[in-house]
């Protein structure tokens, strides 16, 4: 697995060059083991790009980071995974919990970023990564 932590993740959780799914943004990361994140989850594309379209029209195209409280009241409107209730809240996980693209992305997330929409397993995602610790 790669450390740099920039980019676009590959399915095998690796982190990849590249920036199409990773919220980091040509920032290097330091690589750590447990990621917090929030995230929004929907089966279909255009559903999840509405909720993503309501983050930037609030927050990221004038540059600003989505607040976690906001963040999960976007979750709580549109995702479809059982975390909706706590605001897409997933709470602190270690690497290798998650599945390979989802993993990739939340490790290679900037904390305090939201990631560009992606689709990994269970469906698309954006995520809201709240803490990185080693």
């Amino acid at each position: 697995m790669g450390k740099k932590g920039k980019g676009k993740s590959g399915v095998d959780g690796g982190d990849k060059d590249g920036d199409k799914a990773g919220g980091a943004k040509g920032k290097q990361l330091k690589t750590c083991n447990h990621v917090k994140a929030r995230h929004i989850l929907c089966e279909k594309q255009g559903k999840l790009m509405e909720a993503y379209k309501e983050l930037c029209d609030g927050w990221l195209d004038n540059g600003d980071r989505v607040p976690p409280g906001k963040f999960g009241e976007v979750a709580m409107k549109y995702s479809e995974c059982s975390s909706a209730k706590r605001g897409g809240d997933l709470g602190w996980f270690p690497r290798g919990k998650m599945e390979g693209v989802f993993q990739g992305v939340a490790f290679s997330t900037a904390e305090g970023d939201v990631s560009q929409p992606f689709k990994g397993a269970n469906g698309w995602h954006v995520l809201l990564v709240e803490g990185r610790k080693a």
